[in-house]
């Protein structure tokens, strides 16, 4: 514990992923998905089946619910035309998300999100939210050729950040989020209120668990 409170306390930039981690759009992609399996596959697969893997790109994870890849781009066209119709006033920012922010820059910890959302609805998300003037890097899965769990994604937000990896946190509510940071070195901290359970959350080894995301800045020895 002593190492990783050290650890902790030397950050010098704080990564994190977007979807139920800072902006609460679980139940907006929940319904995004009933909507393309229902319009799609004339059914909707089970809620825990259709939001196992999300954190991978939007393509990736249809075609874990079919074999077809026709069937697979129908499916992310009529998730796409849903999800982009009904954002804006479905998706919504999570408690204290603002002041944690606030609470981080002001001491003077430079922030990024690494996402695998695309480009253009993380930006959309980041602007709704006027979160843009608190981030120094946004990455996104039109950015790296490879995404979440590779490591490509978090080391491409440290380095757009000017930081070592091994000197960042990666702050994320799924599994893929807790392995790539590892992977990338980065100290991990697992956030319990977005899509995964604790213990799958746990499963993935991340360096700490928080409850809330107004935790992580005493977690790092910062006072309000």
């Amino acid at each position: 514990m002593k190492t990783l409170i050290s650890r902790l306390s030397t950050t010098q930039a704080v990564l994190f992923d977007l979807d139920g981690t800072v902006v609460d759009t679980l139940p907006h992609i929940l319904a995004s998905f009933r909507h393309a399996t229902a319009d799609v596959l004339g059914a909707s697969l089970p809620d825990d089946e259709l939001m196992h893997y999300v954190g991978i790109p939007l393509a990736e994870q249809m075609r874990h619910f079919t074999g077809d890849e026709d069937t697979a781009g129908r499916l992310l066209a009529s998730y796409r035309e849903f999800n982009h119709r009904t954002h804006d006033e479905m998706a919504r920012l999570y408690p204290n998300t603002v002041a944690t922010l606030r609470t981080l820059t002001g001491a003077a910890l430079p922030l990024g999100i690494v996402t695998s959302k695309s480009r253009h609805m993380a930006h959309r998300a980041i602007a709704l939210f006027e979160l843009g003037h608190y981030l120094g890097a946004v990455v996104t899965a039109d950015d790296t050729p490879v995404h979440k769990p590779d490591p490509l994604p978090v080391l491409t937000g440290a380095r757009l950040l000017g930081v070592d990896p091994t000197r960042a946190i990666y702050v994320g509510d799924s599994p893929m989020d807790i392995q790539a940071g590892n992977a990338a070195g980065a100290a991990t901290i697992a956030a319990t209120w977005g899509v995964a359970s604790r213990d799958r959350l746990e499963a993935a080894e991340p360096d700490a668990v928080i409850d809330d995301i107004s935790e992580l800045p005493a977690l790092l020895g910062i006072e309000d």
